[in-house]
C-alpha cells in the first residue's frame, strides 16, 4: 500500500459547504470561514454541531476560551448571493488580529452573546461540549442552543463561491492562506516528533 496524495484529495469532495463561523469573547467578536463543519448528533432532541479550526486562527483562541461559537450556512439564490459573498469575503480575506471583520456586517447577537449574521440562509449557535486537538487544529463539538433558518433558499457551495469571487481577492487569499498552512505544518512536526 502506498500513500497517494492525489487520491487523498478526493476527500476535499465531502465538505462542499462553506460556513461562517462567529464567536465572542471579552467583548471582541470575530469570525472566519470553514469547510469543516457538520452535525454531531443522532440524537433529534439534542443537536450538536462539530467545526474543526486551526490555531494559527484567531478565532481559535477566541472560541476555546468563550466556549461559543454559530455556524453559518450562506445562500446561493441570485437576490440573496452578493450578501454571501461579502460575508464570505469579509470573513475568509484577513485576519482579526488586524481589525473587526464583522464591522461591515450586518449582524444581531444571538442567546450566547455570539454575533449572528443577520444575512445568512440559516444559523446554528453552540455552547461548546467537548473538543479535541488535533495537532494543528481543534475540533470542537457544541450543543446547539439556538437554531434558524433566516430566509427560505437553497445552500452555497465551495464551486459556487470560488467561481463568482474576484479573481483579486483570490490571489490575496492563497497568499493569506500559506502562513495558515505553513503553522499547520509546524504543529505537525512537533507532535511527530514528541511522539517519537
Amino acid at each position: 500500500m502506498t500513500l497517494d496524495l492525489k487520491a487523498a484529495t478526493f476527500l476535499g469532495g465531502l465538505r462542499p459547504f462553506p460556513v461562517a463561523v462567529t464567536t465572542l469573547y471579552d467583548g471582541r467578536p470575530n469570525g472566519l470561514m470553514s469547510l469543516s463543519a457538520g452535525a454531531a448528533s443522532i440524537v433529534p432532541e439534542s443537536p450538536r454541531a462539530t467545526v474543526s479550526i486551526t490555531k494559527y486562527n484567531h478565532s481559535h483562541d477566541l472560541i476555546s476560551e468563550s466556549g461559543i461559537f454559530t455556524i453559518h450556512l450562506l445562500s446561493c439564490e441570485a437576490d440573496q448571493l452578493d450578501a454571501s459573498l461579502e460575508i464570505l469575503m469579509a470573513l475568509g480575506g484577513s485576519s482579526g488580529r488586524d481589525g473587526d471583520k464583522l464591522a461591515n456586517l450586518n449582524t444581531q447577537p444571538g442567546v450566547t452573546g455570539a454575533p449572528i449574521l443577520q444575512d445568512a440562509l440559516v444559523y446554528v449557535e453552540c455552547r461548546v461540549a467537548h473538543s479535541l486537538d488535533c495537532d494543528e487544529q481543534t475540533t470542537f463539538v457544541g450543543d446547539v442552543v439556538a437554531a434558524e433558518q433566516l430566509r427560505k433558499g437553497d445552500r452555497l457551495d465551495i464551486g459556487q463561491a470560488w467561481s463568482k469571487l474576484p479573481r483579486e481577492w483570490l490571489k490575496a487569499y492563497d497568499l493569506n492562506h500559506e502562513p495558515q498552512v505553513e503553522s499547520a505544518r509546524e504543529y505537525r512536526q512537533r507532535a511527530a516528533a514528541a511522539k517519537a
